[in-house]
């Protein structure tokens, strides 16, 4: 049954969580334990949807699955017979394209419907099908959603991606690992989630290593062997609760915020006002001073995330001063705002580029540039989710305006964030999970 958070905001956030495996690390993995023909163990799962999703996902292309304990999952990859990707999983996450690369080695074809994701923009499959067919695949295109993928063996090749697209990467480098003879991908995205993939393909037995500029070389090889692995800590996640530490006024100690993996977070925490110590566990977050406005502008790793943007925009939203931020990663991120100005924030949106350089947006009409003034005190509202990481943003404005808030489309939270109310009450949060009728609107 769908739920409804309900919060009363406006108290100081204190005390310590940890987070959970990362999503966007986690799901790539599973995905990759397909291509191994044996019982792949990974360790440090998240439980949200998106995950029993991609696992219900492997079950249907012939895969077993059992979850070993909370976090830990075997995925059984040996009976893989079905080389259909089935429409109905397409509509709800993005994953699905991903499998095309494990089912060319198992079955050699795919065939895949593809439409859904959270309502940010676009993200066509175009870079993917591009990378495929210059690794040897013959791609079909039975209809602009649909497509048939053959391949009896795939060779190594020069790609260069038009743009350093995350989930391109991860479908190429599963697909290069298979091929005959080296593959080198230039202009590729290198977040550390990336890193984590190639280090499991690694230890299945993959040649698979990151060059200068943003360039993967993959050495293809024939044999794969089931691993044990684990999934890293979930970076989105720890800089999500540290906004929420610093914009409450409070501090929390996050568990599993790992430096390395969080650099351009915390230089930009710093500079608005946020302050930090890092310890061999995790890192405290808390401030010390009034908050002050920035110009900032996501990018790809090793750029400010644009998954940190929403809450960052929340926290900003209590900062002295006019702050801008320039999305150059998804043209409709700031679809949240409107539910932000409805609860008091002063957030304007434009289509120019407000950043220190042009975008792939310019000139196309995006509102992708955000000017934020504040502080504004924020007062309680009813709210929809209508995306992931704008969920967490509602939350985290929830928890510090003033009185009641209603946040209704739950749904989209549980796909990223694991016992998210779990962890906020554990941080002094005044949160509960209420069951509603499908027919109940905010």
């Amino acid at each position: 049954m769908p739920t409804r958070y309900d919060i009363v905001g406006g108290r100081p956030l204190q005390g310590t969580l940890r987070v959970s495996g990362a999503k966007n690390a986690a799901l790539k993995m599973i995905v990759a334990a397909l291509i191994a023909d044996g019982v792949t163990t990974l360790h440090n799962v998240p439980r949200i949807t998106d995950v029993e999703i991609t696992l219900k996902l492997c079950e249907e292309l012939g895969a077993r699955y059992r979850w070993r304990d909370e976090t830990t999952v075997e995925i059984d990859a040996r009976n893989i017979n079905n080389a259909v990707i089935p429409l109905r999983y397409s509509g709800s996450t993005r994953t699905p394209i991903l499998f095309v690369s494990p089912l060319l080695h198992r079955l050699g074809k795919a065939e895949l419907t593809t439409i859904g994701g959270c309502s940010i923009g676009p993200r066509p499959i175009n870079y993917h099908i591009a990378g495929l067919r210059q690794l040897g695949v013959q791609v079909e295109e039975a209809s602009r959603t649909a497509y048939r993928f053959q391949a009896d063996r795939l060779h190594g090749n020069i790609i260069t991606l038009e743009y350093p697209s995350v989930g391109a990467t991860e479908n190429l480098l599963m697909a290069a690992v298979g091929a005959r003879g080296r593959t080198v991908i230039r202009n590729a995205a290198i977040e550390p989630e990336i890193l984590n993939l190639a280090g499991m393909l690694q230890a299945m037995g993959a040649v698979v290593y990151q060059d200068v500029n943003r360039t993967w070389i993959v050495e293809g090889t024939r044999r794969f062997r089931a691993v044990e692995y684990e999934v890293m800590d979930d970076r989105i996640e720890a800089a999500s609760f540290a906004a929420c530490a610093v914009a409450t006024g409070g501090e929390v100690l996050v568990k599993g915020a790992i430096q390395r993996d969080m650099v351009t977070f915390l230089d930009w925490l710093r500079k608005v006002g946020g302050e930090f110590d890092i310890y061999p566990d995790g890192i405290r977050f808390y401030r010390q001073d009034r908050l002050r406005p920035v110009n900032l502008e996501t990018d790809v790793h090793p750029g400010f995330m644009t998954d940190w943007q929403p809450p960052f925009v929340v926290l900003l939203t209590q900062a002295e001063g006019i702050s801008v931020v320039h999305e150059t990663v998804y043209e409709s991120r700031f679809g949240y705002v409107e539910a932000l100005v409805s609860m008091g924030a002063h957030i304007q949106l434009t289509n120019d580029c407000l950043g220190s350089r042009e975008c792939r947006f310019t000139n196309k009409n995006y509102l992708h540039s955000a000017l934020i003034s504040g502080p504004t005190p924020l007062r309680g509202g009813t709210l929809h989710i209508p995306d992931l990481r704008a969920g967490f943003a509602y939350v985290m404005a929830a928890l510090i305006a003033s009185g009641e808030s209603r946040i209704y489309g739950t749904e989209f939270v549980q796909r990223g964030y694991a016992n998210l109310i779990g962890k906020l009450r554990e941080i002094g949060a005044d949160i509960s999970e209420t069951p509603v009728e499908t027919a109940e609107s905010p």
